[in-house]
This record gives C-alpha cells, structure tokens and sequence, in this order.
C-alpha cells in the first residue's frame, strides 16, 4: 500500500480539459513520475467504481482521457466529481504489483545500435545490457502502436536523445531505448530509438483477452537470453 504523500506529490496539480462533447481530459503537472503515478491511481480508480455515464479511460504519460455518454453525464458535472476524486488520490505505489520478465537477446543482428550506444556512453557493451536489466521498469502508458509500451525511467547512465535519422523498419519484438524511456515495437514499425535486443514474446494479439502483453502500471523486467535464442 502507498504511505503518506511525499513532497513530489504534494506538489502536483490537477486540471481539466473539456475535448468535445463526449471527453474530458485530466491532466496532471509537473509532467513526473509522480504525475504518472497518479494518472494510473485516477484510471484504476474510475475502472473499478465507474461513475455514472463515463465509457472508457485512456491513460497516458500525466493525462487521462475520459470519454462519457453525454446524455447521462456533462463536462461540469464530471469535472466536479473528479475533482472530488483527485482530492483524496493516493498515487499507485512505486514498485508495480505484477512485473512480466521479458527474455531479451542482446546486441548483433537484434541489437544494432548496441556497440554504438556503447561507445556514445563510455561503456562496454556489457555494462549497457548490465544497466538495462537492472531496474523493474512501469509501464507509463501505452502508445504510438497497439501495445506498445512506454516503460521508465530508464536509468541515467542510459540515457541518449533519439537517432538523427528513423529507420523504415525496425523488428517486432525489438528493444530499444530514447531519453529516458526503454519500449519494444510491437510489430514491424518505423522508429527512431537505439535497438539494444529483441524479444521473442508477443506484444499484441487481437485475438487475445486481453490483446496487450503488457498493462499500463505493470512492471518489466529485462532478462538477457543466450546466443541462439530468436529466430
């Protein structure tokens, strides 16, 4: 269970956006991981209590989109009751409840901007994938493609802007990192962050329930396979 608020939270501030006549989007400042830890504790909240009228949440970064029925609700009759709710919002804790580990084999053919990562760093090749693995990374949200998942924070050490130039194609299942996120294309996708290693877990199938592997405050755990591994 979460303790007391710490000074992080205390300093974050709600606002509310009116988006169209069916959606309303909560947004939380500083744009932190507080933030985040909030967004989640206000999606997880209206998952399990819907108030009336309020068809779907979308969780991001330090948004939430909330889409409702305007027949049955209205922007300031939610706002109020949002309001209410956010007053006494105790964020999810820092360490997520269920953690996926996700095999990834390193460097080579799955990995191609291992060595160059290396080197912008100054460190081997070894102590990336070492740092990589190190943490149980959140996922902060879902985005870009279905099940894409935006995990963080990646450690400092890590930390490297996005590549000059995108690629066309990077693999499915391709692990990758950009500022201070680690993610891993679902599918065959364009992108421009540094490819450390692919997976051989499958991130989204629309014929799963769910379809994505993994949930926004999920934990993940990178595990570094053998040689050999992928096909």
């Amino acid at each position: 269970m979460p303790g007391r608020l710490d000074d992080a939270i205390l300093m974050t501030t709600w606002r509310f956006h009116p988006l169209n006549d069916a959606a309303l989007l909560a947004e939380v400042t500083p744009a932190d991981d507080a933030a985040n830890r909030l967004v989640l504790a206000l999606a997880a909240r209206l998952d399990q209590a819907t108030p009336g009228g309020v068809l779907e949440t979308v969780p991001a970064f330090n948004t939430l989109l909330v889409c409702f029925d305007p027949m049955h609700t209205s922007h300031a009759a939610l706002i109020e009751r949002l309001q209410a709710l956010c007053a006494q919002l105790m964020p999810v804790p820092r360490m997520p409840g269920r953690v996926v580990d996700v095999p990834v084999r390193y460097g080579g053919e799955d990995g191609p901007d291992l060595s160059e990562v290396a080197r912008r760093l100054g460190l081997s090749e070894a102590e990336v994938v070492r740092l990589h693995c190190t943490p149980i990374y959140r996922v902060l949200f879902l985005g870009f493609a279905p099940g894409f998942p935006y995990l963080g924070p990646l450690p400092e050490r890590l930390r490297l802007p996005r590549r000059a130039t995108p690629r066309t194609r990077v693999p499915a299942g391709t692990v990758a990192i950009a500022a201070d996120m680690t993610g891993i294309y679902p599918a065959p996708l364009p992108g421009g962050w540094h490819l450390l290693g692919r997976t051989p877990l499958t991130l989204f199938d629309p014929q799963a329930v769910p379809p994505t592997l993994l949930q926004p405050g999920d934990g993940v755990r990178f595990v570094p396979l053998a040689e050999g591994v992928l096909p």
